[in-house]
């Protein structure tokens, strides 16, 4: 039996396994690769902090992920598929890792964030269709 996300431990263990499927994603890779190139000693921190803030409502975390989002989508357009493969990849490292309340909340609020994001970022407009 696996354990529910308890720890600031277990947030470090979901977020680097999460971002290692990333890195070799054929589908969402390039987002952090090529079109941010990503320095991963700083984001990795920053995505422990929010997590944190997620599961455990620490405060850890003031960034605004939207508007981050919201500027990656002017230089390199997010369509469904992205936001798809990114909960696809998000929820099978939470049931690879972990299985509980906790753990069932953080893909529930994971869906949520995705889900917000798509809206608003649909409508700023690119020359490609969001959907």
């Amino acid at each position: 039996m696996k354990k529910d996300i308890e720890t600031n431990e277990d947030i470090v263990l979901l977020v680097n396994n999460f971002y290692e499927k990333v890195k070799q994603d054929a589908v969402i890779q390039h987002f952090f690769t090529e079109v941010v190139k990503v320095d991963w000693e700083k984001h990795l921190p920053v995505m422990y902090r929010f997590w944190d803030n997620i599961i455990f409502h620490s405060g850890a975390y003031t960034g605004n992920p939207m508007e981050v989002h919201m500027q990656l989508h002017t230089k390199c357009p997010m369509h469904r598929k992205h936001f798809e493969r990114w909960m696809e990849l998000f929820t099978a490292t939470v049931d690879e890792l972990f299985e509980g309340e906790k753990a069932f909340q953080v893909k529930q609020r994971a869906l949520s964030i995705a889900t917000v994001m798509q809206i608003k970022i649909a409508a700023i407009p690119t020359q490609e269709s969001f959907y």
